[in-house]
């Protein structure tokens, strides 16, 4: 057995033709790998064939923040040079958190005029400026529109004028198409706030989450705004060492009443995504579940004591990633590198636009 603190440990050779450049045709029509943590089996079917591996009392809980337009481009009004910018969030004083990329040194005090994406029809939008406040460390930047907006939920609707998708950087086609504002984000996703999308949920389909509640299987909304940090290297030999990005989640009394009835009536709680096991994990550090909001930095790895989860659905991760390690302390390393052996032969696709895993304890 390898040495489990080692990111070293996690490391597989993956083909680059299988990482998924475009989502499946039709969203639950994805491959779907089943692991039987219990015995090790696997089994190869569609994602559509889900609710047939869930029972009656059974309860999935989906993440349901919204991907954030959150790319802008402009040109810097000093030099009129290319500027690009990727918001991050938005801060108590009103000003934007944002990661900004120039070819010349940006200084504060300097502005920016972005511009509106194209199938943006507002004049409104056409010509945002940004005023750079204060240099944060790696690229990141304080900054002010210089129209005040009026409330929080006047800049998701700016930056859906004036932003494009976030694609994450392994796929190629770099801009965003107008197809991938609609399939890089979830049926259900509702509440905005996330720089890249909870992958898992990607492969619902409305009549999938009909089919689920129509098998009384129960249907809970949790919320984690998936940041950046889920595509950061783990940049240190020994887990130990990781410094853990922190991600903002919530989980209300509703959904903690809902978990709580399921397991109560001998259900079994299935995260749909490492964000939903992370926001359930970090809302039960105690032992009990209990409503939370925060910040979580929980770091998921193998001697991991899981308090809620029974079940995980979930994407195909990077190698030598925090997924990877929180997949194969949930599953086992030994049966989650040996299953990862057998996606790569059977030419599952991986990572966001990719095939998805099952993981139950009893598939039967």
């Amino acid at each position: 057995m390898p040495d489990l603190n080692l990111i070293e440990s996690y490391d597989y050779e993956l083909p680059e033709e299988l990482i998924a450049q475009t989502p499946a045709e039709q969203r639950d029509q994805s491959r779907l790998m089943v692991l039987d943590r219990k015995t090790g089996e696997i089994e190869h079917r569609k994602f559509c064939d889900l609710v047939e591996y869930l029972h009656p009392h059974d309860c999935l809980v989906l993440n349901q923040t919204r991907v954030v337009p959150a790319r802008l481009q402009g040109v810097r009004d000093q030099t009129g040079g290319k500027w690009e910018g990727l918001f991050l969030s938005l801060q108590a004083d009103r000003t934007w958190e944002i990661l900004s990329k120039t070819r010349g040194k940006l200084q504060p005090g300097e502005k920016v005029t972005v511009h509106a994406v194209p199938q943006s029809q507002s004049d409104d939008a056409a010509g945002l400026q940004l005023e750079l406040i204060e240099k944060g460390e790696q690229g990141r930047w304080k900054v002010r529109p210089v129209v005040e907006l009026s409330d929080q939920r006047s800049v998701w609707e700016l930056l859906e004028q004036i932003g494009s998708v976030p694609l994450p950087p392994y796929i190629r086609h770099g801009e965003a198409k107008p197809e991938d504002a609609q399939r890089y984000q979830s049926v259900y996703a509702n509440v905005p706030g996330a720089a890249a999308a909870p992958t898992a949920g990607l492969h619902f389909s409305k009549e999938l989450l009909q089919k689920c509640q129509d098998a009384e299987i129960s249907i809970v909304y949790v919320t984690l705004h998936v940041g950046l940090g889920t595509f950061r290297p783990v940049s240190v030999s020994h887990l130990d060492e990781h410094e853990m990005h922190s991600e903002w989640c919530e989980i209300d009394a509703t959904a903690v009443e809902m978990i709580q009835k399921s397991k109560e009536q001998g259900g079994r709680i299935i995260a749909v995504g490492t964000t939903s096991m992370r926001t359930l994990e970090s809302a039960a550090h105690s032992g009990d579940l209990k409503p939370w909001e925060g910040d979580s930095d929980l770091f998921i790895r193998p001697g991991f004591q899981f308090n809620i989860v029974d079940g995980l659905i979930t994407n195909y991760h990077l190698p030598k990633s925090t997924l990877l390690v929180l997949l194969s302390a949930f599953a086992g390393y030994e049966q989650v590198m040996h299953a990862y052996e057998i996606a790569i032969e059977q030419r599952y696709r991986f990572f966001s636009y990719g095939d998805a895993m099952l993981v139950l304890y009893g598939t039967k």
